[in-house]
């Protein structure tokens, strides 16, 4: 059934562990393409977009097993750098297997990637850090192939922070002879675990300066090696914007709250108390949280994008007026009009949202339409009183392991 059904109104009261994070697990599973040998990575989350990515790396080669939280890549036998179509275009992260394969066979080609509604995500910046390390690209038609004989050190200035092309330049600079400098890169957690989990692999790797350069040593052979996936800051953000949609008080574990600081800010403006464990997060939320003047998407260390939908949601029941402009994508304000539907009163005027806080929400049938604000609908309906089902669960799947679980243990009816 590509639905959910949730029975609101009541107050979240419980404890969960979050699931390892999608956003640190695919750019690893497309590291795992550079060592010649067998990996092992724990704490995966079973989400559809890994199932997606594990298809791509079997289609080059790759021999994996995956079940209870664990991946094991034999990446010791690719024979192909043709990545299919079918896969490609159905997840935007697919991208990453560029720099990866590049710097493992010289070559690859690729459809260019889909699976994103929220915006236009070019992959220019991706094409030019190429060039910067010696590759040489041929387009035809919707066709992408990039090629080199050596992979050379360079220096490659990125016109924005942007995760995907940081992802990118350095799996392609850890296979390159000599030095990388890479600026103006992307400060996410997510960087960090993909680098860690190089820098496990026998890669030479370091931020410098604000943590916005960083230096890729490369040519290192990688070797085998086991690495543990880190928490989902998203998901960790999302069950904590449902509990102060809702009220009550909830507790995660397996989360680390130094990486939640944009988040914690605004939380504790709109009333919420927070109390951090060594890797807990307990949130006690108002009896009506506050609106907030405003709130800003930015690159890490600001407001995520990815938790955008979700406090719109949650500002929706807030007392006052809050506004909240979006400035990462140009589209992500496509919950709106379904939470409109549920009595939330919200105007949009180009990249910002005025949220006028109402008493109550009520159930409705509404419609996801894509990841993120597929599970602000979520968060929505655990306040709204009554019924509500929220359909095209499959955007949700791409990105929650177990929600239904997870809302469950949170004391949600679901």
């Amino acid at each position: 059934m590509d639905s959910i059904h949730i029975c609101g109104g009541y107050p979240l009261y419980g404890e969960t562990k979050v699931q390892g994070s999608k956003n640190a697990v695919l750019p690893i599973l497309a590291a795992t393409v550079l060592v010649d040998g067998v990996t092992t990575l724990n704490n995966c989350p079973d989400i559809a977009d890994v199932h997606c990515m594990v298809r791509l790396l079997e289609s080059i080669g790759c021999v994996v097993e995956y079940g209870g939280g664990r991946i094991r890549v034999d990446a010791g036998h690719i024979s192909k750098t043709r990545l299919p179509r079918e896969y490609v275009t159905r997840m935007r992260s697919s991208v990453v297997m560029m720099g990866a394969l590049l710097g493992r066979m010289g070559n690859v080609t690729i459809s260019y990637p889909g699976g994103c509604v929220i915006g236009k995500r070019p992959i220019d910046m991706h094409l030019r850090a190429f060039v910067g390390l010696g590759i040489e690209l041929e387009e035809a038609g919707d066709t992408l192939t990039a090629r080199t004989k050596c992979l050379q050190g360079g220096c490659i200035p990125l016109a924005f922070p942007s995760v995907g092309a940081t992802e990118n330049s350095i799996l392609a600079a850890v296979a390159a002879q000599g030095e990388t400098q890479i600026y103006n890169a992307a400060r996410e957690p997510e960087i960090d675990a993909l680098c860690g989990f190089l820098r496990c692999a026998g890669a030479d790797i370091c931020r410098k300066g604000d943590g916005s350069i960083i230096c890729v040593r490369g040519g290192q052979s990688l070797h085998s090696c086991c690495y543990h996936i880190p928490f989902d800051r998203i998901v960790a953000g999302t069950y904590l914007l449902g509990c102060m949609a809702a009220g009550g008080r909830i507790c995660l574990k397996q989360a680390d709250g130094r990486e939640l600081t944009a988040l914690a800010g605004v939380l504790e403006a709109m009333g919420g108390r927070l109390v951090y464990g060594e890797d807990s997060i307990t949130l006690t939320a108002p009896e009506r949280a506050q609106a907030v003047p405003c709130v800003r998407t930015a690159v890490y260390p600001g407001y995520p994008t990815d938790l955008q939908s979700q406090l719109v949601a949650a500002l929706s029941l807030a007392e006052g007026e809050s506004i909240v402009e979006e400035t990462v994508f140009e589209n992500r304000f496509r919950a709106v009009p379904e939470l409109v539907k549920m009595g939330a009163d919200i105007r949009t005027e180009g990249s910002r949202v005025t949220v006028r806080g109402v008493r109550a929400l009520h159930g409705s049938q509404v419609r996801a339409m894509e990841l993120r604000g597929g599970a602000a609908l979520c968060m929505a309906a655990l306040a709204a009183k009554g019924e509500s089902r929220i359909m095209n669960r499959h955007f949700i799947d791409r990105g929650y392991e177990a929600l239904e679980q997870d809302i469950r243990n949170l004391g949600g009816r679901i």
